[in-house]
C-alpha cells in the first residue's frame, strides 16, 4: 500500500505554492536599468518608495546636479555626495512621494550605446506634512553612461529645468 501512496503523492502539486517565474521579477517590478525606459522606471520607484538603496546605483561616482537659482542669476552645482544627502533626507522627511516620467522630448544615443543624453518631462509631488504639498513640472535633461552596451544605465548628469 505504501508503495502505491508514494508514487501517487510525489506526483501532487501544492497550490498554495507557486511555481518558479520566468525573467527577472525585480526588474518587471522596478524597471530593468539596463534599458533606458527600464531606468527611468527604477528612478520613478526609488522616489515613490523614498528608498535610497534603489537610487543610489542609478547615480554614477562623477554625478553632477544643476539648477538655476533664478533670484540671483546663477547656476548651482553640487555632487554625487551632495545629492545622495539631499534625497536620503528628502525621502526620510516626506511623507509620500509621486513622480511621473511623461514624453521624452530628445534622445540621443552615442558611443555604440554606452552614452545617452536625455531630456523627459515630469509631474513631481512631494508631501512633507498633511498640510503641505510641494509641487514641480518641467524637464530633466539627463545624461546617462555605462560602460558597454549590456550594462545598466547611470546618471552623470542632471540639469533640472523645472518650475518650481
Amino acid at each position: 500500500m505504501l508503495l502505491l501512496i508514494i508514487p501517487f503523492c510525489a506526483g501532487c502539486i501544492n497550490p498554495f505554492a507557486p511555481g518558479e517565474l520566468e525573467g527577472d521579477p525585480i526588474a518587471d517590478l522596478l524597471g530593468d536599468p539596463s534599458t533606458i525606459e527600464g531606468f527611468y522606471t527604477r528612478f520613478q520607484k526609488a522616489y515613490e518608495l523614498r528608498d535610497t538603496s534603489l537610487y543610489g546605483p542609478l547615480i554614477h561616482p562623477e554625478f553632477t546636479f544643476t539648477f538655476r537659482d533664478d533670484d540671483r542669476n546663477v547656476d548651482i552645482t553640487w555632487g554625487r555626495s551632495e545629492e545622495m544627502s539631499s534625497t536620503y533626507n528628502m525621502f526620510s522627511l516626506s511623507y509620500d512621494i509621486s513622480l511621473r516620467w511623461n514624453n521624452i522630448t530628445q534622445k540621443i544615443i552615442r558611443n555604440e550605446g554606452t552614452d545617452a543624453q536625455v531630456i523627459r518631462r515630469f509631474n513631481l509631488s512631494v508631501v512633507d506634512s498633511p498640510s503641505e504639498t510641494y509641487r514641480s513640472d518641467g524637464s530633466a535633461s539627463f545624461q546617462l553612461t555605462r560602460p558597454d552596451s549590456t550594462a545598466n544605465w547611470r546618471l552623470v548628469s542632471w540639469r533640472d529645468e523645472s518650475d518650481i
